[in-house]
């Protein structure tokens, strides 16, 4: 698992997939394929989305979940608050253009 996440990580996600395919070819008539099935369809769907290393983006959802902390809770969690939904979208909007820097950028 450690040797495919090091493959994910620097652009190898083909290889994988690739090796996927053989695995599940070879596993046809057993009943836990499925799970190798799922993730061959998954992989398949997104594979142009997969290349991070030339993106130069995270794998995985921390920096997303620290965000969401941060920038949603913060403000929408205030004790003895409660909002609109409408009045909490636009107050979500304003605080992610703020958390990504729009106001200084003249957006």
């Amino acid at each position: 698992m450690e040797e495919k996440k090091k493959m994910l990580k620097e652009g190898g996600c083909e290889n994988i997939l690739r090796e996927l395919k053989m695995r599940m070819n070879e596993l046809d008539t057993v009943p836990d394929a499925r799970g190798i099935e799922k993730c061959v369809r998954y992989m398949e769907k997104r594979i142009k989305y997969m290349d991070y290393k030339d993106k130069g983006l995270a794998i995985g959802s921390r920096e997303i979940e620290s965000s969401h902390r941060h920038v949603i809770y913060k403000r929408l969690k205030i004790s003895g608050a409660w909002w609109k939904i409408e009045n909490a979208n636009a107050m979500l909007q304003l605080r992610v253009a703020r958390s990504n820097g729009y106001w200084e950028e003249g957006h």
